[in-house]
């Protein structure tokens, strides 16, 4: 294993995403978010997609030069165009415009449109609660999950995300995928050789499967799948938000982002800005907050949503990330590179 600080790991991943053709805000935006998820030890959303964006970058499935920006206002709703870059520049700028209009009109609903993956989704929602509002998030990604009864995969895992800040302590932060679990763990399983549960996956012709290698070739199965076609519903709800509403293609029109060739995913986010001074009043809020966070705690192993994310995160930044070598030398190289 290879150790680095988090500012060592920063420059890395500018240094590589710049080779591969990202400006330099896109650059140092898309490594802050990289290196906060390796943190937090989310490895699938962290320094292992740097080659993946830098493979994208330079087949032109991302823009580098893009340069995100307002597309549309018409009071509380907001639309963002990405113009096909890294999603992350075109995200901070939905939310700083989204915490600036909540203020002056207590909420703000704001789209992205044209984009790519966007990372951790609630990280993206911190400097809402920094901003002492509530936060919404939520996006699309490429098809890997069938409609309810359907066999081919439609849906992206399509997360939602939220953000609710506390007065003196660190936020609540809830962020979850809507598959029945992350596709991370069919890879593992099938690098392994190992059997899945069946109700995780469909193989390519729509049946069940315990094989993650036809999992993999086939269908993530939606959240509580097995028993009820909620978790395919909420999917449906949140691809329609950040795709008909907002312009951005659905999950099926994007190739994967686990391949190097395909198209410019264009896919879409959106997220919700809500000042509590605009309803209950922020001593209101706060106060219930507490009081609902008190009864939560009066059960020993209740663990606050985003509590362990934070913990490890300030652990990384005074001891460090420890990362595989192989991708510490695949970093290298692509930061070296010309």
């Amino acid at each position: 294993m290879a150790q680095l600080s988090m500012e060592e790991a920063i420059r890395l991943v500018v240094r590589a995403l710049r080779n591969a053709g990202a400006g330099e805000a896109m650059a140092a935006s898309t490594a802050k978010a990289l290196v906060r998820a390796e943190a937090q030890g989310l490895a699938s959303h962290g320094l292992s997609r740097v080659p993946q964006y830098a493979t994208h970058l330079r087949n032109g499935r991302a823009d580098g030069g893009a340069l995100a920006a307002v597309a549309r206002q018409k009071g509380a709703a907001v639309l963002v165009d990405a113009r096909q870059g890294l999603a992350f520049p075109a995200c901070e700028l939905a939310i700083s415009t989204a915490i600036t209009t909540a203020k002056t009109l207590g909420v703000c609903f704001v789209g992205v449109t044209n984009s790519h993956h966007c990372g951790v989704l609630v990280d993206h929602l911190r400097a809402v609660a920094d901003a002492g509002m509530v936060g919404l998030g939520f996006a699309n990604s490429p098809a890997a999950m069938p409609a309810a009864g359907g066999k081919h995969a439609i849906f992206g895992t399509n997360p939602v995300a939220a953000v609710f800040p506390r007065k003196n302590a660190a936020p609540l932060m809830i962020d979850l995928s809507l598959s029945e679990v992350a596709r991370g763990k069919l890879m593992v399983a099938a690098k392994d050789g190992q059997p899945i549960p069946l109700g995780w996956a469909l193989d390519s012709q729509g049946h069940p499967t315990t094989d993650a290698k036809a999992g993999l070739a086939g269908s993530m199965l939606p959240l509580g799948a097995v028993s009820s076609p909620k978790g395919s519903m909420l999917a449906l709800l949140v691809e329609l938000l950040v795709t008909a509403v907002v312009g951005a293609q659905f999950g099926f029109e994007a190739s994967s982002f686990f391949v190097d060739e395909g198209n410019a995913p264009r896919i879409g986010q959106a997220f919700v800005v809500i000042d509590p001074c605009a309803l209950a009043g922020s001593d209101v809020y706060y106060e219930r907050m507490e009081t609902l966070i008190a009864e939560m705690l009066i059960d020993d192993g209740v663990r606050l949503a985003g509590a362990r994310r934070i913990s490890l995160e300030e652990k990384a930044k005074k001891s460090g990330l420890m990362i595989p070598d192989a991708l510490k030398y695949q970093l290298d190289m692509l930061a070296a590179s010309t």
